[in-house]
């Protein structure tokens, strides 16, 4: 088996297509046999023997193997093929994030700010999530931030991969500048200088990464060590255009000194505040009919005649459907009202409705595409709705609004678990073919009720 010539992994693992190549590393697309599903397979070189190697690969597969976020790269499976003549290969399968790298976006058309919020609050929320564990990435770039398109009307979400020279409890914390700690045009100056390195290290990465967003422009370009060595002579310039609020965020984040960047905390609570005016400015421009089009909503409601329907047996079949596609206990077919939630299909449910309140179907309708909660206990959005931390115990929620034909919000086809659990592009997509599905149903008996008048 050769990077150009894949095959299949230790009769599980049917490899595809090469994703990636790093200097010690292959990435590839694969099928996961067993169960059925693709996966990202990483497989170190052969060359990658001599002990400072395999331990840097095992301390990859430690890191990976404790971590469990929304954003950050999943890992499944560890092995090693002994099929090679050359010697054993140590692997990971990984999740595989359908979208492309950061970089690769960056090398397109320039990113909106409202995108670039979500993308860094992603990453913050990731960053808190690994330094609550001890462990610090020291490798934020845009190669190793993975963007998952859930579908073409929604937001992308934004994955952390590559912990190849993370640093987890009880490593060594010191540096080098002249080993391999990290990308020059990346590196924090505690990095650079070859001091020891903590949370604000990653902090100053991801406020490189934010600023080339931006700018489009990697702010220390040219060859590595000249590149490191110039962040210790002058801080990145930070657009005037920008907003005053980004513009401190930013220059805060790009301090020299580690002790006077803010801490990773406040970094997600800007960016979360970021995304919630980005969004507010968003939504006032768009065409699109949400909360503040309230009593159209409701008008719409009215229009389709649907609260008071008895149980309908073609919601059922594809509600069963999307719990039956999903392996979840739990789909149903929700219409928000003024302040109650309906379902009008409850599969896995006895109840046929709540207060509109505590419902995540509320939230759901609020958003242009699919809404998804992939860890209820981490996700701000829903650790402290009564559905997640009272007795009913939800922990997974992905919701596709049902929307109507002149773009009103009526409800959600959504699939609920009681375990966190990942969902990706494609599964999404089917949701919304669902939830589509749903909306033409609606409307075709509206129409068969006016041609029987």
């Amino acid at each position: 088996m050769t990077k150009e010539s894949p095959g299949f992994l230790n009769e599980r693992y049917r490899l595809k297509d090469l994703i990636g190549r790093g200097g010690m590393a292959s990435v590839y697309r694969a099928t996961d046999e067993r169960l059925g599903r693709d996966v990202a397979i990483k497989i170190f070189e052969l060359r990658a023997t001599d002990a400072s190697d395999i331990q840097r690969q095992q301390a990859e597969i430690n890191v990976l193997a404790s971590l469990n976020h929304h954003s950050v790269v999943t890992l499944f499976d560890v092995g090693v093929n002994r099929t090679e003549a050359d010697g054993p290969q140590i692997y990971l399968v990984m999740q595989l994030v359908d979208g492309v790298n950061l970089r690769q976006r960056l090398e397109g058309n320039p990113m909106s700010t409202r995108h670039i919020a979500q993308i860094g609050y992603d990453l913050a929320e990731g960053l808190e999530y690994i330094h609550g564990r001890g462990v610090i990435h020291r490798d934020i770039k845009p190669a190793n931030i993975l963007l998952e398109e859930y579908s073409s009307d929604t937001r992308t979400h934004a994955r952390l991969t590559d912990f190849g020279i993370a640093l987890f409890p009880d490593s060594e914390r010191v540096t080098n500048l002249g080993m391999t700690t990290g990308t020059a045009a990346y590196l924090s100056p505690e990095q650079a200088r070859g001091e020891e390195v903590g949370p604000a290290s990653d902090i100053y990465s991801l406020g490189l990464v934010l600023l080339e967003c931006f700018t489009g422009e990697t702010a220390f370009p040219g060859k590595p060590i000249p590149s490191a060595m110039a962040r210790l002579l002058r801080d990145p310039a930070i657009p005037e255009e920008l907003s005053p609020e980004w513009r401190h965020l930013l220059t805060t984040m790009l301090f020299r000194e580690p002790g006077q960047r803010p801490s990773t905390a406040e970094v997600v609570l800007a960016l979360r505040q970021a995304v919630i005016a980005e969004t507010g400015r968003h939504r006032g421009a768009a065409d699109h009919h949400l909360i503040s089009d309230e009593p159209e909503r409701l008008r719409e409601i009215a229009r389709l005649d649907i609260l008071d329907t008895p149980a309908d047996g073609a919601f059922d079949r594809i509600a069963a459907l999307a719990a039956r596609l999903f392996s979840v206990p739990i789909a149903i077919i929700s219409i928000v009202d003024t302040d109650r939630i309906w379902f009008k299909s409850h599969h896995g449910l006895e109840i046929g409705e709540i207060p509109r309140d505590p419902g995540l179907c509320a939230s759901a309708i609020m958003s242009d595409g699919p809404w998804v909660v992939q860890d209820a206990r981490t996700d701000p959005r829903a650790l402290a709705n009564p559905l997640v931390a009272g007795e009913f115990g939800l922990q997974f929620y992905a919701g596709v609004p049902l929307t109507t034909r002149n773009g009103y919000n009526l409800g959600t086809l959504c699939v609920i678990d009681f375990e966190p659990r990942v969902i990706t592009g494609p599964e999404l997509r089917t949701l919304t073919d669902l939830a589509a599905l749903v909306m033409s149903e609606l409307e075709l008996r509206l129409e068969s009720r006016r041609v029987a008048l």
